[in-house]
């Protein structure tokens, strides 16, 4: 559920000339949207950024492993704070909507090759790299800890809050894969209609 390139330019700080570390970082978050963690590795990162090859175990002593998974944890930063902000400032129904404006942008700009670079590392068994499982747990856990908070203030009651927040992160990272299959937006789509229709009716139920 992260499209940071363009949550990025919501207000991160891109990376300033000559930082190899913050450039290996993106070209490593880049890799992930679009190859996978199995097909992310350390000649391709240096090659889409133009590091220099020394500078790999100097700013990532663990090699490849510490490379994808600082750039997990850091692209599951920038994500979590633009959900965070949109879920404090917004009401359910519009950061829905935002949301989904800024996942099918995401799509047609990367003609459907970009994903979300947690679910990359979430789907994949990695039993030699567990940190990759573990941070995705805990990016998505802030992502369902923000919509339920959200929700709750909404007047939805905590218990069905937590479901629904569950519902929405699945919903979005389901979709966004069947995007990417099938080069349509028509499950995005689909899900925001039925999850815009959703939050009221509880709200009415409860």
């Amino acid at each position: 559920m992260a499209g940071t390139r363009r949550a990025r330019s919501e207000g991160s700080v891109r990376s300033r000339p000559g930082d190899a570390r913050r450039r290996m970082i993106e070209g490593a978050v880049e890799s992930l949207r679009i190859h996978g963690a199995s097909a992310t590795s350390v000649d391709r990162v240096l090659s889409s950024t133009g590091a220099p090859r020394g500078s790999v175990y100097h700013h990532f002593p663990g090699g490849r492993t510490e490379l994808i998974n600082d750039a997990v944890v850091a692209a599951g930063a920038v994500m979590s704070e633009f959900i965070e902000r949109l879920t404090r400032d917004s009401d359910p129904v519009t950061a829905l909507d935002q949301f989904a404006a800024l996942w099918r942008r995401t799509l047609v700009d990367s003609d459907f090759r970009a994903g979300c670079p947690v679910f990359a590392v979430a789907v994949e068994t990695n039993d030699d790299a567990p940190e990759f499982a573990r941070a995705a747990a805990d990016i998505f856990s802030r992502w369902q800890h923000a919509l339920a908070d959200m929700l709750v203030r909404d007047g939805i009651p905590e218990p069905r809050a937590r479901r629904l927040a569950t519902l929405t992160v699945t919903a979005f990272e389901g979709a966004i894969a069947l995007c990417r299959a099938q080069h349509d937006l028509a499950p995005l789509d689909d899900i925001t209609h039925e999850l815009r229709d959703l939050i009221p009716t509880v709200r009415r139920q409860n």
